[in-house]
């Protein structure tokens, strides 16, 4: 039975251990990061592969660095068949990934060499790309640097958003991972170098990215909120008070009013200026302190006093 070390912390990479596990491969260990602190309480949180771990009765490791830790030392000598990643959200040591037998292999959420790095469907969402997808790939030193195994491609239609996709996603990466594994156990496959030239960045998503500029047009706007949403969700100012804005649409309008007017409303619907003239739908709200809601619940409480041509969003 061949022995996986698997490497993982969100949904992401739960689903894609669940798959590893359904199709009867021995996993030998997992590692995740550390438990989160969430909420006003600071609450720790497992994470999703710590769930399945534990379920599972797999053993855990959860170091806050894994490079030179005693967790690194422990696992190498393991003796895993392949080291398999997804989702880690660490840099993996080279004498750890060469101490797999066969292979040490990364399932990552892009169509590689495009967006290398911690948050490629974000990137894909914020960038407005159409298509997006799976990779296979060889780990190396050097961040998503390895050759490609194996692709699936993945359309991105306008009602995903960051939490749609990820779970599309995950679904794709699963069944690609498990196409692929036998191939390389045999030495079935032909690896293909990334094109260097075609290598684009996806870095993780800053604080000052969660904050929503208007004046950028109203399609930017809108791959802006889907790309954060739901998690961690992107803001702005709303008659004074910090608002996140989960789900938009674009509305053309063509107006010359200034950026973050009320160009309508009503009991189901506000639409602000962009910095192109064009409408911004909002459709999902949340207002510092309550719940998320539609924009009809918000409209009939909180957005009541509201008025076409009431300039709401300040982005001096």
């Amino acid at each position: 039975m061949t022995k996986i070390i698997f490497l993982g912390t969100p949904e992401f990479s739960a689903t894609v251990l669940k798959g590893l596990l359904k199709e009867g491969y021995d996993i030998i260990a997992a590692v995740t990061q550390p438990d989160k602190p969430v909420g006003r309480k600071q609450k720790l949180q497992k994470s999703p592969v710590k769930l399945v771990a534990e379920d599972e009765n797999i053993k855990l490791y959860q170091p806050a660095k894994l490079p030179g830790s005693p967790e690194v030392e422990e696992l190498k000598q393991l003796n895993a068949d392949l080291i398999v990643t997804a989702a880690y959200g660490q840099f993996l040591p080279t004498s750890f990934l060469e101490s797999a037998k066969v292979a040490a292999i990364n399932v990552h959420g892009s169509l590689l060499p495009k967006y290398r790095g911690g948050a490629p469907i974000q990137w894909s969402l914020l960038n407005g790309d159409k298509e997006t997808g799976i990779t296979i790939m060889y780990m190396v030193k050097g961040m998503d640097a390895g050759d490609i195994i194996s692709q699936e491609k993945l359309p991105i239609t306008r009602d995903d958003d960051n939490g749609s996709l990820f779970e599309k996603m995950a679904v794709v990466g699963r069944e690609l991972l498990l196409d692929t594994i036998p191939k390389i156990l045999s030495g079935d496959i032909q690896p293909i170098p990334q094109d260097k030239d075609q290598v684009v960045f996806s870095p993780n998503i800053s604080k000052e990215q969660e904050h929503i500029d208007f004046t950028k047009s109203a399609e930017e706007v809108f791959n802006q909120i889907r790309a954060l949403s739901p998690d961690p969700g992107a803001w702005t100012m709303i008659d004074g008070q910090r608002t996140k804005l989960y789900k938009t649409d674009v509305v053309e309008i063509n107006s010359d009013q200034a950026v973050g007017t009320i160009y309508d409303l009503g009991k189901k619907k506000l639409v602000i200026v962009a910095g192109d003239g064009q409408g911004v739908s909002i459709k999902k709200i949340q207002p510092a302190g309550k719940k998320m809601m539609d924009i009809a619940n918000y409209m009939n409480g909180m957005g009541k006093n509201l008025e076409k041509g009431q300039q709401i969003i300040d982005e001096k």
